[in-house]
């Protein structure tokens, strides 16, 4: 597939099913594809469309997992309307097709396919971490013979880029890698991992991948940065050779190179972001271009909740900058690391000198979450029914940059 910055029209996707995914190599096979949940743009309707038409006549079976991670279940209306699926096609023509919320806090839904040694793990992460852990993942597997991965690939505050092999780990994972390889970005920073292709928790990931014991395939693709869903590019291969190429094209795609940091970000958060757990993305994506002293608001009038799953931890640990919690590890050490990693993200760099935490960046929510809940887990509040967005507009000469769908695309310095 070219890496030319076209955009594919639904007959030209629909082409690519036809023409790039092999069906010989999953004839008779009981196949299990893997999505996104609704916090990833992504035209699923005309992906996974194309797909279930492409596959659905050859093989013996084609269920669906979404891959949620640690992210709320979702209900099969739900599902279906991230399909694309109405209610009579789910009885005529999906009948046969389940589909499976990952439960990563269930333990007997999860089995352990084997363990990354302490050796391992020093080796892979330049000794910022060695540890013995166990590699689990949803036990649906043994269902079935392989292992589809269809997702987007983006600039991941994490891993670098998302997608790939990440379906697995944490998409349908146990807590104890996820916790591990998230801990392991937050100790080499946002700014230091997101955006690079060759990272340290991508070498865990792919590394724990190699346990799998199902035949692994991926269908990888990069959205357009307008927001639109549309599509750049389409990929297939294993999840290492998909996402390889779908990870070069998303970086000349979602990464935009600003001149000079500014003051001020209005980081307006979308829809799919529903509480701060995804919404810290609107910080991720864009703490490169915030000037020192500089503020951070994170816009989303319509967010209610910090996390449903992880709530009640961040509410007592609070966000911090990596150091508070570095310097004073006895103390933190026994939370899930996952979560003290979202907190560092979320803050952002900082240092933590002398029982003094100093931020970077003062980090600013605008949402329907109170004043003194922000106060609380250490962020700024501002009531978003004071803010227009428009008042934003046009003033980079200002030093006041307003992003309007932040979350996904990447800005960075120039060079």
């Amino acid at each position: 597939m070219s890496t030319e910055r076209t955009v594919l029209t639904d007959d030209e996707v629909r082409s690519w099913f036809e023409s790039s995914v092999p069906v010989e190599e999953f004839k008779g096979q009981r196949v299990l594809v893997i999505v996104p949940d609704y916090t990833r743009t992504a035209p699923l309707p005309l992906l996974f469309g194309a797909l279930f038409e492409r596959l659905r006549p050859v093989v013996a079976q084609l269920d669906v997992m979404i891959a949620l991670g640690t992210h709320p279940p979702m209900s099969e209306e739900h599902i279906c309307r991230l399909l694309g699926i109405d209610p009579d096609e789910r009885s005529r023509l999906f009948f046969q097709t389940e589909f499976i919320n990952h439960e990563w806090d269930v333990p007997s839904s999860l089995m352990t396919i084997g363990t990354l040694t302490e050796d391992q793990t020093s080796e892979i992460t330049g000794g910022l971490l060695s540890r013995e852990v166990p590699v689990k993942i949803n036990r649906r597997i043994e269902d079935y013979d392989t292992l589809l991965v269809l997702g987007p690939v983006f600039p991941h505050e994490v891993v670098g880029f998302s997608g790939g092999n990440k379906y697995f780990f944490p998409g349908i994972s146990g807590p104890e890698l996820l916790n591990f390889f998230h801990w392991l970005g937050a100790l080499i920073t946002n700014v230091g991992i997101i955006g690079v292709k060759d990272t340290a928790v991508r070498r865990v990931v792919d590394r724990a991948a190699t346990l799998i014991p199902n035949q692994k395939r991926a269908i990888t693709f990069v959205v357009t940065s307008d927001g639109t869903a549309r599509l750049h590019g389409l990929f297939y291969g294993t999840p290492e050779e998909a996402w390889n190429d779908a990870a070069d094209l998303s970086g000349q795609t979602h990464i935009k190179r600003m001149p000079k940091p500014f003051k001020t970000v209005l980081s307006c958060a979308p829809p799919m972001y529903d509480e701060l757990w995804t919404a810290g993305k609107c910080m991720y994506k864009l703490e490169p271009v915030v000037a020192d002293g500089g503020e951070l608001i994170i816009y989303a009038p319509h967010m209610t909740e910090i996390s449903v799953t992880h709530g009640k931890v961040i509410h007592e640990i609070g966000y911090h900058c990596r150091d508070y919690f570095t310097k004073q590890w006895d103390r933190f050490k026994d939370y899930p690391w996952g979560v003290l990693a979202h907190s560092t993200h979320v803050r952002g760099g900082g240092t933590f000198e002398d029982g003094v935490e100093n931020c970077r960046v003062q980090v600013t929510l605008a949402s329907q979450v109170p004043r003194e809940v922000c106060e609380t887990i250490n962020l700024g509040y501002r009531d978003p029914d004071t803010i227009n967005p428009e008042d934003f507009a046009n003033r980079e000469d200002e030093d006041i940059l307003l992003v309007r769908k932040a979350g996904e695309q990447l800005y960075r310095l120039e060079e």
